[in-house]
């Protein structure tokens, strides 16, 4: 981006030219250079995969500075058509910032990138806040706080609930943890790319809650598909099925929104060959995550551990880059082996 022009890209997510301004895909309008002076806050976005490339741009939709870097250039290519600012390196991308969010598959990356490698931390001045919103083990997220505190930086676990979905909608929910006084600074930044903030508690609670609420919808999905494969099995119609335990006391999320039936939700990755949304491979890391916090904490969670199996299963002998609903398919096949 150069002096307010946008270079336009034969590409449908990318920006074009319309009425005298650039727009997305969805005809949304976008800001330019001359919009500098409304921007609120210098932020540096560091992962801009399938969430963190979309939460980055709508900060940028929300009148903010961002500068975004990824270990993959495609990636920066992508989100600074959309106005974010290209870092050729972490280092670069917090130089001079207010916030620093980070948004990486694992574990070992946010150590690698704050902590171990990298260490941004050690890059940064104490007025600074850090976000960690990936979704990692609760070791790594201590590990991180602890390193933070060390250098007294204000470090916020925040992970989200909406999947790429929310993401691009900036609908998501944060369920922050740390400094009181630090989510309240962070917060205008947070609802720039979702809906809801939830303080969850102190240094690891939000990861904490994160790994309880994807656990409870790996098991409430494998149990919606076990439910689906006997309904079929006893000749129920899916319309049928899907009527009455989406209005009665079996109605969940996963039959409601994502439904493992096609045709029975539009918001369905069922509708579409199971094209996520949220895959399999990311569901059986977040039970594994589930399942090390059990061991970590003493709790006894068995019914956590069977659905980590199940999806690891899944993973060995289906795509696991496929929605997790997918996973009705493999309990099918199961039905059939054991006839």
């Amino acid at each position: 981006m150069n002096g307010g022009v946008i270079s336009v890209v034969f590409d449908p997510l990318l920006p074009v030219f319309v009425n005298g301004h650039y727009v997305d895909n969805n005809n949304r309008r976008l800001r330019s250079e001359s919009a500098r002076e409304d921007f609120m806050a210098k932020i540096a976005f560091i992962g801009l995969g399938n969430m963190g490339g979309p939460m980055s741009i709508n900060l940028v939709r929300a009148g903010h500075d961002v500068t975004g870097y990824d270990i993959i250039q495609e990636k920066i290519d992508r989100v600074s058509a959309f106005g974010v600012r290209p870092a050729e390196s972490n280092a670069a991308a917090v130089e001079d910032t207010e916030f620093i969010f980070t948004m990486l598959p694992t574990g070992d990356e946010v150590r690698h990138v704050l902590a171990d490698g990298d260490k941004v931390l050690d890059l940064i001045g104490d007025d600074t806040v850090v976000v960690d919103s990936s979704t990692t083990d609760l070791g790594v997220t201590e590990y991180i706080h602890q390193q933070a505190a060390l250098r007294r930086i204000a470090l916020i676990d925040s992970p989200v609930s909406g999947g790429m979905a929310g993401a691009e909608a900036a609908s998501l929910t944060f369920m922050a943890g740390g400094d009181g006084a630090a989510i309240d600074r962070a917060e205008p930044i947070f609802l720039a790319m979702g809906k809801k903030v939830v303080r969850a508690g102190g240094a690891s609670a939000g990861q904490a809650v994160k790994v309880c609420n994807n656990m409870l919808l790996g098991i409430s999905m494998v149990g919606a598909c076990e439910a689906i494969s006997l309904g079929e099995a006893a000749g129920v119609d899916h319309k049928v099925l899907f009527d009455v335990i989406s209005t009665s006391t079996g109605s969940c999320w996963a039959i409601n929104v994502n439904s493992p039936m096609p045709g029975m939700v539009d918001s369905s990755p069922a509708n579409r060959g199971y094209t996520p949304g949220f895959t399999a491979s990311l569901m059986l890391k977040d039970l594994t995550l589930s399942q090390d916090a059990a061991a970590k904490t003493g709790a006894v969670t068995p019914l956590g551990e069977h659905a980590r199996s199940l999806y690891e299963k899944f993973c060995e002998i289906s795509d696991g880059e496929m929605d997790f609903s997918a996973m009705v398919n493999m309990i099918r096949r199961l039905e059939r082996k054991k006839n």
